[in-house]
């Protein structure tokens, strides 16, 4: 099951409301978010409508208001456990990154077969895969993050989805087989830079 446009796009509209937040504004009109993220102010208009998101003709949308309407949609008022698999580079730099925690977002756990890996000190437990089941049960975890070889990633995959995950970021360079209840969204970083130097080197 893909993750639905509206959705990125309301996602898209925080982070330009944040932006002019720390530019100390208070107010914005569609027009300017449309600006900002590429939008038409009509599309902005017609997803805010569906989410209830109003603002007023003269005086625009009040943008911590908006902030918290879109914070509840995302039920971003209690914490979302995740889970990493792969401990590689990949994994590496996104148990060390620390913008998960302003969006209410927190590592459960990584996991990883290297003993070597197994060995190493993170500021999250690093497990076995045996523990899978067992940590996702224990948070509630539903959403994992999946960064491991490709010619282990489908096997993982199929664990993943048996222990009750419904979303998975995918990192490893392979296209995923999952049910349709599972939502994947496949972070494709070389065909998406070898795209852009296609089109920047045939710009006319």
């Amino acid at each position: 099951m893909p993750i639905s446009d509206t959705i990125r796009r309301l996602l898209r509209y925080r982070m330009c409301l944040e932006k002019f937040k720390r530019f100390g504004w208070d107010t914005t009109f569609s027009y300017t978010i449309a600006k900002e993220s590429g939008l038409s102010s009509e599309q902005i208009r017609k997803d805010f409508s569906k989410f209830k998101i109003s603002g007023h003709k003269k005086g625009g949308y009040n943008i911590n208001e908006i902030l918290e309407k879109i914070n509840e949609i995302f039920e971003k008022d209690v914490t979302d456990h995740i889970i990493i698999v792969g401990s590689g580079n990949i994994g590496e730099a996104l148990i060390n990154y620390t913008g998960f925690e302003k969006h209410n977002i927190k590592i459960a756990a990584v996991f990883d077969i290297d003993p070597v890996k197994l060995k190493r000190k993170y500021n999250v437990p690093i497990y076995r895969m045996e523990m899978l089941q067992e940590v996702i049960k224990m948070f509630k975890v539903t959403t994992a993050v999946l960064a491991v070889p490709a010619i282990a990633a489908q096997e993982v995959c199929h664990e993943l989805v048996n222990c009750g995950i419904k979303g998975i970021m995918n990192f490893s360079p392979v296209i995923l087989k999952t049910p349709d209840s599972v939502n994947v969204y496949n972070i494709e970083m070389i065909p998406v830079l070898e795209a852009l130097i296609y089109h920047s080197n045939n710009k006319s």
